[in-house]
């Protein structure tokens, strides 16, 4: 019987984390888990993991090279996921030395952590390193952030590279296009649409603003792509890979397909920041335009190619978009009707990876 696998997860209690600790937990692993202190709890999305013999929790920060030390020192982890970061997009433009401080220097300080021993590395890249670029976007394509969260991502992946080739380090990046699930945070834009449509669909809410529609992302399922987190790090050599769909979006493509899901057609009319959203049934406005949540320096489309992951790793994404966004509102409606009162609208629209 093979020897049980042992893996560490920095930003245990954000989507992806949560994901891919059950994920983990399901292979058979023992999985441990860092999460910063605070005063108020924060891990509603793993309570259920943490009744599991396999799961553990540790205090940690990307920002404390010591702690970091210490924990890959007792753990002796055979993979590391470093999914820690500031991830919000147009905060990075209010916080950006923050922002470098957890996203690039962290990173730095976990390779560092992990230099000398034998654990393979997961680094949670960004398709928001893409930035201006003209897409698809690839292995292959120039990096041109456009944010202080973009670029402090992309000192990290090129720290990656350095070490594994410095190093001999089994460290790969996966440049994730955007991926969401129930567990998003309410803060992102994809949540936020789901959150608002189930409210009005459940006679909550009348209305919610939103910032740029005409915004393109590559928008696939969470789940699908923590399998492909794990992919890399079974391979025998470490690599850099795009995870996407390959299809592309607008905003206001994935507001009218979540109003479909809760049976309500919307119809688009004006332009620019007069454009609104009516119900089709009684002429209700349902959308509006509101200047505070366009970004400062807005990445108008990031749609990516995963043909290198396809052939090498034989990942594809198994969720089509018209499923994500169903389980969403389907779980956030669920939420509405147990008694979760929506809060207020958050910032609008980050569509960070």
């Amino acid at each position: 019987m093979q020897d049980m696998k042992t893996a560490l997860i920095t930003g245990i209690t954000g989507q992806d984390g949560a994901i891919l600790a059950q994920f983990l937990l399901d292979k058979g692993y023992d999985v441990h888990g860092m999460q910063l202190y605070s005063a108020t709890p924060d891990t509603q999305r793993i309570e259920i993991l943490q009744k599991h013999e396999r799961f553990h929790l540790h205090y940690g920060d990307l920002t404390d090279g010591g702690n970091l030390h210490r924990l890959v020192r007792d753990i002796r982890p055979d993979e590391v996921y470093n999914l820690g970061a500031q991830s919000h997009v147009k905060v990075s433009f209010a916080v950006p030395e923050a922002t470098a401080q957890i996203n690039a220097l962290g990173t730095l300080r976990l390779l560092d952590a992990v230099r000398d021993t034998d654990a393979r590395f997961y680094q949670a890249s960004s398709s928001e390193m893409f930035g201006s670029a003209r897409p698809p976007q690839n292995e292959q394509t120039p990096f041109a952030p456009c944010s202080p969260y973009a670029s402090a991502k992309l000192y990290a992946y090129w720290l990656v590279r350095n070490y594994r080739d410095s190093y001999g380090l089994h460290a790969s990046n996966g440049i994730l296009f955007n991926h969401e699930s129930p567990l998003r945070g309410e803060e992102f834009v994809t949540r936020k649409v789901s959150r608002c449509v189930a409210a009005i669909a459940e006679g909550q809410k009348e209305r919610f603003a939103l910032g740029n529609l005409d915004a393109l992302r590559d928008w696939g399922h969470a789940r699908d792509y923590v399998e492909g987190m794990w992919m890399m790090l079974q391979q025998d050599k470490p690599d850099d890979y795009v995870l996407a769909t390959g299809q592309a979006y607008s905003v206001r493509e994935f507001v009218t397909l979540a109003f479909s899901c809760a049976g309500i057609r919307i119809v688009w009319r004006g332009a620019g920041l007069d454009e609104k959203g009516y119900d089709a049934a009684n002429g209700r406005v349902l959308v509006t335009i509101d200047p505070q949540f366009f970004r400062p320096n807005e990445v108008n489309a990031l749609v990516g190619d995963a043909t290198k992951a396809q052939q090498i790793l034989g990942w594809q994404p198994k969720t089509t978009l018209r499923m994500l966004v169903e389980d969403m509102v389907a779980a956030d409606r669920a939420a509405l009707r147990e008694g979760h009162v929506p809060e207020d609208e958050g910032f609008g629209f980050s569509a960070a990876a």
